[in-house]
């Protein structure tokens, strides 16, 4: 009988060599790290690092010159960024440290990275919302709109009074008041002083449209006249039911041409808008404005009229007053005569009035 011995070494395999095992772990080991890195690049491109709480932090407005590093710094003082290093890290990546285009951006809770940064890079800029009402002169305007708008009051300014921009319009320094209409508008933030006055005009046209214009003509006004002496009703009450019947006093006197003598003209004359009682004095101004002095509609408006006072005037009441006068009470409401006689009793009680409040 034969017996065959038992190799080992034939039917078992040999060790693996201590290095192999190293290299095992070293794979694994990295294939881990990649897949942290992956996931980490991923919250970084498109997971969520923009918080947004109230109305106000959805806004973000970036004036010329600033860089990424500003972005990210006014948005950590914020506290608006959850991964702020990863953020401008990224950010460098994409932009740099050149300057980015000025505008206004809306940012949403939840928004990416890579989101955010694209948004800026491509100048995907939202409008804003300007409004403006209350106003006296341009110049109020340029410093409200300012207020608004990336540009600076004095830049606006000089854009309302471009000779250029009134010849191509058709209006002057006098009536240029009656391009504005005082409403709500969307613009881009960085909108040119020149070509706001561009979208002014051509809001001024779309507002006369054909109903209005025929409505104007049958007043035997035209639009800038209307907004002359819807000026002139703004400055007098701010009591839109009565507008209507303080346009058809003035309507009554240009037809029959009786002076206007509206006190707000006087002020505006005078440059004194804080006057609280018109004396005979203060009519001895020599101005086109002084409708005391001078017949007809002043030159231009003295006011930024609404639209409640550009309406009132197109659609003013037919009645038979020439004259009006404060309230006794001192309620902003007026009270209406058809004769002189009436109307200076009225302003006897008027004046009395004024005189047992001390006002001087």
């Amino acid at each position: 009988m034969i017996h065959l011995a038992t190799n080992h070494r034939l039917f078992n395999k040999p060790p693996r060599p201590r290095w192999h095992r190293y290299v095992m772990w070293s794979l694994m080991a990295a294939t881990a790290i990649s897949l942290v890195l992956a996931i980490q690049l991923y919250a970084i491109l498109f997971g969520d690092n923009i918080k947004v709480a109230t109305p106000d932090e959805s806004h973000l407005f970036i004036r010329q010159g600033a860089t990424m590093e500003w972005v990210t710094t006014h948005l950590v003082k914020r506290g608006q960024l959850n991964h702020p290093r990863q953020f401008l890290w990224l950010a460098r990546i994409k932009a740099g440290d050149r300057p980015l285009a000025s505008g206004h951006y809306q940012l949403s809770n939840g928004m990416s990275s890579l989101q955010l940064i694209n948004k800026l890079l491509h100048r995907q800029q939202t409008p804003v919302k300007i409004t403006f009402n209350n106003l006296r002169t341009t110049g109020d305007l340029s410093k409200r709109l300012a207020q608004q708008l990336e540009t600076d009051s004095a830049s606006l300014s000089s854009a309302f009074a471009s000779q250029l921009l009134l010849n191509k319009s058709g209006f002057t320094h006098q009536t240029v008041a009656a391009l504005f209409i005082p409403n709500t508008y969307e613009v881009y933030w960085t909108v040119t002083p020149d070509d706001l006055f561009v979208r002014f005009q051509k809001e001024y046209q779309r507002f006369w449209d054909s109903a209005r214009t025929e409505q104007s003509r049958r007043a035997g006004l035209t639009p800038v006249e209307v907004s002359v002496l819807a000026s002139i009703v703004e400055q007098e009450t701010t009591k839109n039911s009565e507008k209507p019947t303080i346009a058809g006093v003035y309507i009554n006197r240009l037809k029959t041409g009786m002076p206007l003598q509206a006190d707000p003209t006087v002020k505006f004359a005078l440059g004194d808008f804080g006057l609280k009682r018109i004396r005979h004095e203060h009519l001895l101004v020599d101005s086109p404005y002084n409708t005391y002095k001078y017949t007809g509609l002043p030159p231009g408006p003295i006011c930024l009229p609404s639209i409640a006072s550009i309406e009132a005037v197109l659609n003013y009441e037919d009645h038979g007053y020439y004259y009006f006068c404060a309230k006794d009470d001192l309620s902003g409401y007026h009270v209406f005569a058809r004769s002189y006689n009436d109307h200076l009793a009225n302003a006897r009680n008027y004046q009395k009035a004024l005189n047992r409040r001390g006002v001087k």
